[in-house]
């Protein structure tokens, strides 16, 4: 009996820790994010930056990383991208990252583009696509979720609204997770 009691109090303080969407629902449900079925190490990578900065995924480590690949003629690319600056804006002192992959073929317009919109987490270009292809990104925009293991956690595919509840409650819920 005093296990039964205590089992539920367990459950009942799990459920009231975990964020949720102003639902009630799990916000990686509310988000439409694809959970993978197993652990699964994300793919370390190193690129510039459109600076000339070298950016390693796997200096990221201990920070949540949003991946979002991307292109300026891509019009959800285009319209998700300021979110995702939101976002940045408001989790980056506190363990967290952006970094946004274009797959433009010309670097041309992308410069304006940033400048434009008032990007300011790490960009990089991938006109071959060679990173897409390891990360088998099949549509745009194509986002995955990292958590500060260096782990897949979410992904992502088409645009999503990353300046809501929902989208707070899941970046709040890996930053919380050791």
């Amino acid at each position: 009996m005093i296990l039964a009691r205590v089992m539920l109090i367990m459950c009942v303080a799990a459920t009231a820790l975990w964020p949720r969407a102003a639902s009630g629902q799990d916000p990686f449900k509310a988000l439409e994010l694809t959970r993978p079925a197993r652990t699964r190490a994300a793919n370390d990578f190193t690129v510039a930056s459109l600076d000339g900065k070298q950016v390693r995924l796997g200096d990221q480590r201990g920070k949540v990383v949003f991946l979002n690949f991307w292109a300026t003629w891509c019009r959800p690319c285009r319209e998700e991208l300021p979110a995702m600056e939101w976002l940045y804006q408001r989790y980056r002192d506190k363990g967290f990252t952006v970094i946004a992959i274009s797959v433009d073929s010309d670097i041309v317009a992308v410069p304006p583009f940033i400048k434009q919109n008032q990007l300011t987490f790490p960009i990089v270009h991938d006109p071959k696509m060679a990173l897409a292809d390891r990360y088998a990104v099949r549509a745009l925009p194509w986002s995955f979720l990292i958590d500060r293991k260096g782990n897949l956690v979410a992904l992502a595919i088409g645009p999503r609204a990353w300046d809501t509840k929902p989208a707070y409650a899941v970046i709040e819920t890996l930053l919380n997770s050791r």
